[in-house]
């Protein structure tokens, strides 16, 4: 039976570059389709980036109410988006929310955004929370797009999205598999701050840098690679950041470096012969997706601006239809959680 809604998905990413809309009609008629239909990134400013960056600091009462003014931040972009581009049909919003926390080896995670005031802000019903209920039942609450990269775009071998983490979906003997590769913008950003810019347009100053064969070494031996667990913002404060500052190079050396073990990682997780898919901030590097296909015999394919820009706002748009429809959203095989099962929670006006 033909299914079809009309939906707003809403992703904040840890490169806290802006918030990506999309509104798109997801249809389902013995599989799955989409068609994108608007989509709009509405940055921060420069105090809402402080805030948020913040945030992992703060106290209890301090995030409490984040939680709340952050959702009718989110609220007033879906606002203004609607209007925008005179949007009449919506069944739903789905929010990915902003991550402040994210440990599921101690079993919490913390996407900022309440989902109850923004469906009262929009009166629009809400779906978000979608990692939450994946931790309590023993999964890493993460990664969560490879059930749209399985629905969606089946004719890729891998899909790879570099956003502030790079993250890898692919099936392996019929079972999809996923895993974040290695830190990305998130790094890359910290370090073209320092020069006053928000990030290394086509990897310009990465590519007029030189590589510190040391770094570059413990980069790709770092111990936390051994194990395919969701990286948060904990492991930038604790394992990157420190050991690139220990060798205090410029700026443009540490991007150079940086962009290569990015490179090297994704490489390393590809098999030749193969498609793979390129979407994210990322994908507009060009000096880091030429030293990927430098190290890589897969086939680098970047598709249009809107779906590199819009995928994972996209997908959870999907995330959000799946729920409704009662349907497995989230895929034990990718979060190791205890079976598969159809996270986040629905509010209704």
């Amino acid at each position: 039976m033909k299914q079809e809604m009309y939906a707003i998905g809403v992703m904040s990413g840890t490169s806290l570059d802006g918030v990506d809309l999309v509104y798109t009609k997801i249809t389902y008629d013995h599989h799955y389709s989409y068609n994108i239909i608007a989509s709009d990134t509405i940055p921060y400013s420069d105090i809402w980036q402080k805030k948020l960056r913040e945030a992992f600091t703060s106290s209890a009462l301090e995030i409490t109410k984040l939680n709340i003014t952050y959702a009718k931040l989110l609220g007033t972009f879906i606002n203004t988006f609607i209007t925008k581009h005179n949007l009449k049909k919506i069944d739903f919003i789905a929010s990915h929310g902003h991550t402040i926390f994210h440990n599921p080896e101690e079993s919490y995670t913390l996407q900022i955004g309440d989902g109850a005031t923004l469906a009262q802000m929009c009166n629009i019903n809400v779906v978000s929370d979608f990692r939450t209920q994946d931790v309590a039942m023993g999964g890493q609450g993460a990664p969560l797009v490879p059930i749209g990269d399985l629905l969606f775009f089946k004719e890729y071998d891998y899909c790879v999205n570099i956003g502030g983490f790079a993250n890898i979906s692919f099936d392996e003997n019929s079972v999809r598999q996923a895993f974040d590769i290695c830190p990305a913008n998130i790094i890359l950003n910290h370090f073209t701050r320092k020069l006053g810019k928000a990030y290394d347009d086509q990897g310009k100053i990465a590519k007029s840098g030189t590589i510190n064969t040391d770094l570059l070494k413990k980069l790709n031996h770092l111990k936390l690679y051994n194990k395919k667990n969701a990286m948060g913002y904990e492991v930038v404060l604790s394992d990157f950041i420190p050991l690139i500052n220990s060798y205090q190079l410029s700026v443009e050396d540490v991007l150079q470096t940086y962009v290569e073990h990015i490179a090297m990682r994704i490489a390393k997780s590809l098999q030749p012969n193969t498609k793979t898919l390129v979407t994210g901030g990322g994908a507009y590097n060009t000096y880091l997706i030429n030293r990927l296909q430098y190290y890589s015999d897969s086939e680098i394919i970047l598709p249009n601006n809107e779906l590199i820009n819009y995928k994972e706002a996209l997908i959870f748009a999907l995330l959000g239809f799946l729920k409704i429809q009662n349907k497995p959203n989230i895929l034990a095989s990718v979060t190791g959680a205890l079976k598969d099962h159809s996270g986040g929670v629905y509010f209704k006006v």
